[in-house]
C-alpha cells in the first residue's frame, strides 16, 4: 500500500489555479486554448502510419473523441475505459473507496488517473499489434517493421497523455470537463459538415456531403428515396435537439430557507436528467469499445465478440450492441423483421447501461443525498418546517435523488437509442451528447459571467 500510495503521490498533474475564484475570460481563455489544440492536434498524421484499418469507424470516433490516424486517434477512450471500470468495481464492492472524505476522493481520482496511464499504453499496442494502426506492408518481414511499431506506440502514447493533461486544463481552468468538451467539438464539426457541406460526398460523388444540399439536389433530380431519406435525417435531428433541450430544462426545485435571516431563501434544483450525460457518455464509449475490438479480433481470427461483413456487424455481440437505421430501411424497402429484435436489444442496452453508470456515477461524484445534505448544511441553509440536522436533510433529499437517478438515466439512454436508429444526424447518440454538454456549457458560463457583472451576486453565491 505504501508503494501505491508513493505511486499516486508522484504522479504528474496540472496545477491548480491558486485563486479562489477564476474570472470569466480567464476560463473562456483556457478552454479556448485547448480547443484549438484540440482541433489542431487532430491534423497531426502519425508519422509511419501505413494502414489505418481504423478509419471505418468514423462515427466511433467522434463518441471517443479520436481522430483515427492522428495523433489523437485514442482520444478520450483510455479515460473512459478507467471510469468505467473504477466504478465497476467499487459499485460491486470489490474495491471500496470512501468517498465522503476528501483523501478518499484523493485516492479515487488518483487510481482513476493511474488507470488511464495503462490504458493508454494498453490500447496503444493493441491498436498497432492488432493491424488497427500498422506500418506499411511493405516493411513486413523486416527489423524496421517492428520499429515503426514501436514509434506508432511512442507517438499514441504522447498523444493519449496529452489528452489526459488537456482534460485536467480544462477542469481546472476552463468551463466543464475535457472529456465532454471534445465530444462537443466533434460533434459539432460532423453535424457542420453531414448537415451543410456542398461537397461532393465519399461513397457516392453525385451527391453532396450535407443533408440539407442532398436534399434539394435530390430533388431537383427526381430522385425520392434519397430526397426522403436526407428530409427525415434533417427532420429526427430536429426532434432529438428539441426533446434533449427540453429534458435538460426540467428540474424539481426544492425550497431552501437561510436559518439566521428569516423571511429570505432560494430554490435548491434538482435536474431530472440528474446525471446529465455522463451516463451515455460511458455507455457509448464501452459499446463503440466492443466494436472496434469485434474488429480488431476478426482481422486476427478470433471473432469471439462477432463479425463484420464489409463495414456491417453480421453476428455475435457486435451485432447486438449494433444498430439499424429503421427510417432509412423502411424507406429503401429492406426492412426485416430481424431488425425490430435488433433495435429492441440495442434499446434495453442503452436503457440498462445508462442507468447502472448513472447510479454508480451518483455515489463516486458526491452527487448523493448525503454529500447534498452536507453542502447544504456548510451553506448555513435548511427546508423550512424541518430540523436542521443533515441526516434529516439527507432522509428528505433521498426522496427525490433515487427516483431522479433512476428515471433521468432510463429516460437519457431511451433518447439516445432512437436518436441513433431514427438515423440523426451523428449518429443520434452524438447529437444528444452535443446538445446536453454545450447547454450544460451555456449553464456554467452564463451563471460565470453573471458573478463577474454582478459583485454582490458573486459574493451571495460564495457564502
Amino acid at each position: 500500500m505504501g508503494i501505491l500510495q508513493s505511486i499516486l503521490g508522484n504522479l504528474p498533474e496540472v496545477a491548480s489555479p491558486t485563486q479562489k475564484k477564476l474570472s470569466f475570460k480567464e476560463k473562456l481563455k483556457w478552454t479556448s486554448i485547448i480547443l484549438i489544440l484540440f482541433f489542431g492536434m487532430g491534423l497531426v498524421p502519425l508519422f509511419g502510419l501505413g494502414q489505418n484499418a481504423l478509419a471505418q469507424f468514423e462515427y466511433l470516433s467522434i463518441i471517443l473523441g479520436a481522430s483515427f490516424g492522428s495523433v489523437i486517434s485514442l482520444g478520450i477512450g483510455p479515460m473512459v475505459t478507467s471510469s468505467i471500470v473504477l466504478q465497476l468495481l467499487n459499485g460491486s464492492g470489490m474495491v471500496k473507496f470512501d468517498l465522503t472524505s476528501p483523501d478518499g476522493r484523493k485516492k479515487f481520482q488518483g487510481i482513476q488517473k493511474l488507470l488511464s496511464v495503462f490504458f493508454i499504453i494498453f490500447e496503444s499496442s493493441i491498436y498497432v499489434f492488432m493491424g488497427g494502426l500498422a506500418p506499411a506492408q511493405e516493411l513486413i518481414g523486416t527489423a524496421l517493421y517492428f520499429q515503426m511499431e514501436l514509434l506508432l506506440i511512442f507517438q499514441l502514447f504522447l498523444g493519449g497523455m496529452l489528452i489526459m493533461f488537456m482534460d485536467e486544463v480544462v477542469s481546472k481552468w476552463g468551463f466543464g470537463s475535457g472529456i465532454s468538451l471534445f465530444i462537443a467539438a466533434g460533434v459539432s464539426q460532423q453535424i457542420f459538415v453531414t448537415g451543410l457541406s456542398p461537397l461532393p460526398s465519399p461513397a457516392n460523388p453525385g451527391i453532396a456531403t450535407g443533408a440539407i444540399p442532398a436534399f434539394f439536389q435530390s430533388l431537383a433530380a427526381g430522385d425520392p428515396t434519397t430526397a426522403a431519406i436526407m428530409f427525415f435525417t434533417v427532420f429526427f435531428t430536429i426532434v432529438v435537439f428539441c426533446m434533449a433541450v427540453y429534458a435538460q430544462a426540467m428540474k424539481i426545485e426544492i425550497p431552501l430557507s437561510f436559518g439566521r435571516v428569516r423571511g429570505h431563501g432560494i430554490r435548491w434544483p434538482l435536474n431530472f436528467m440528474y446525471t446529465s450525460n455522463i451516463p451515455v457518455i460511458l455507455v457509448a464509449a464501452l459499446l463503440a469499445n466492443i466494436q472496434l475490438w469485434a474488429r480488431l479480433l476478426q482481422n486476427w481470427n478470433w471473432p469471439i465478440l462477432g463479425t463484420y461483413v464489409g463495414n456491417t456487424p453480421a453476428t455475435g455481440i457486435v451485432a447486438w450492441v449494433s444498430y439499424p437505421e429503421i427510417v432509412r430501411k423502411i424507406i429503401t424497402g429492406s426492412f426485416v423483421t430481424t431488425d425490430i429484435l435488433q433495435t429492441l436489444a440495442y434499446i434495453l442496452i442503452m436503457m440498462g447501461g445508462s442507468l447502472l453508470f448513472s447510479w454508480f456515477w451518483v455515489q463516486t461524484s458526491g452527487m448523493d443525498a448525503r454529500s447534498q445534505a452536507k453542502n447544504i448544511m456548510a451553506s448555513g441553509l435548511q427546508i423550512p418546517g424541518f430540523r436542521k440536522d443533515p441526516r434529516v436533510l439527507e432522509r428528505v433529499l433521498d426522496r427525490y435523488i433515487k427516483p431522479l437517478t433512476v428515471m433521468g438515466g432510463l429516460c437519457v439512454g431511451l433518447l439516445a437509442a432512437v436518436a441513433d436508429v431514427t438515423g440523426a444526424l451523428s449518429r443520434g447518440t452524438g447529437i444528444l451528447l452535443a446538445v446536453m454538454i454545450i447547454y450544460k456549457l451555456y449553464e456554467e458560463i452564463a451563471k460565470q459571467h453573471m458573478m463577474d457583472m454582478n459583485p454582490m451576486m458573486r459574493k451571495f453565491i460564495q457564502t
